[in-house]
């Protein structure tokens, strides 16, 4: 069976969407390169942000749209130096994020994907 995106959260489900996103920033406070990227006061936000729009974008339900409206998010990451340095990071912290999320392979190759090259688009700098 070929997984759509919109078939990932009916496979996922809320908790392991939410594993993820907890197992992944709970490495970003500690880490040297991304660690400066996310405020301590914020890390809570950013970990529901990105939850909901995972949700959302995957077949769920919209909380990140009905709350923050279209996610426009090269304009809302533009403030932050991401260049291959920082993408690499994050998509290591995430990749390891998704071994102890523990999610069902199909959906989490799914998942990855998207994020990769999510990543990939969301770099602005060269160094």
């Amino acid at each position: 069976m070929d997984l759509t995106e919109d078939q990932v959260y009916a496979r996922v489900g809320e908790e392991g969407f939410a594993r993820l996103v907890r197992a992944f920033y709970a490495q970003v406070p500690a880490d040297d390169i991304l660690g400066s990227m996310y405020p301590a006061h914020d890390l809570a936000g950013a970990e529901e942000r990105l939850r909901d729009f995972l949700i959302g974008r995957f077949g769920g339900p919209p909380r990140y749209i009905e709350q923050r409206g279209h996610p426009r998010l090269r304009m809302r990451h533009m403030p932050f130096v991401i260049n291959q340095a920082a993408r690499d990071r994050w998509v290591q912290l995430m990749d390891r994020a998704f071994d102890e999320a523990r999610l069902d392979p199909e959906p989490a190759a799914v998942l990855r994907e998207f994020l990769h090259g999510m990543a990939t688009f969301m770099m602005n700098a060269r160094s």
